[in-house]
């Protein structure tokens, strides 16, 4: 199986990335600085044409988009949340995830079994609204509406499309406070993965297997 992973450099992206690896798959991740992975800037349509070219006639199996930023979380409404970190966030949180869906379609096509797995959050769920963090609330609540609609439209392609919850999980991003750990988050969401299908295609799952309300 050929597992992309958008994001693969660190946090559950890596652990992700490890998994599939040591399970034998030939994966592909994807990082902003390349490095030892491909060079990919989610927000950049050239950077996109380049991994395409970069994997072109190569099926994709397995398209994980988890390449996301959240940089509001100290942002106060009084004087924050500036516009061009509004659309920073919406064009690595949700363009990037549409980018990567349309460049590797043709990759995707050339499996037996595609599937596309979107991480999103609990955080974009309309059924959670405390406040704050609204840039990110905002950009995940799209990644969760644009998956929904994807799987619509590539269900007659046969392409699976899932969109999840990873936990609130202690990376960077999550904090030293959070609930589980990234290995946690990796092997729950591995095994979300796994059980994707064109019967559960549109799902909002969180990383533990519950149905999460949209």
């Amino acid at each position: 199986m050929h597992v992309v992973i958008t994001g693969a450099n660190r946090g559950i992206g890596r652990a992700l990335l490890d998994r599939y690896a040591s399970a034998g798959h030939d994966v592909t991740g994807t990082s902003r600085a390349g490095g030892d992975l491909a060079p990919l800037d989610v927000a950049d349509p050239a950077s996109h044409a380049a991994l395409a070219h970069r994997l072109d006639g190569r099926a994709v199996d397995l398209l994980i988009c988890n390449a996301g930023i959240y940089p509001d979380k100290d942002q106060t409404l009084a004087d924050g949340y500036p516009a061009d970190m509004w659309a920073e966030t919406f064009a690595t949180n949700v363009t990037g995830v549409f980018l990567s869906v349309q460049s590797l379609l043709p990759n995707l096509q050339l499996s037996h079994a595609p599937r596309i797995a979107i991480i999103s959050s609990q955080m974009g769920s309309a059924t959670r609204a405390p406040g704050g963090s609204y840039i990110y609330r905002a950009s995940k609540a799209a990644a969760l509406n644009l998956g929904r609609n994807l799987a619509v439209d590539l269900a007659p392609l046969s392409i699976a499309v899932g969109i999840y919850h990873p936990g609130w999980v202690r990376t960077d991003m999550g904090g030293d406070a959070a609930d589980i750990t990234v290995e946690q988050s990796a092997a729950g969401l591995e095994a979300r993965f796994d059980s994707l299908d064109l019967d559960t295609s549109g799902c909002f799952q969180t990383w533990d297997g519950q149905d999460h309300p949209y």
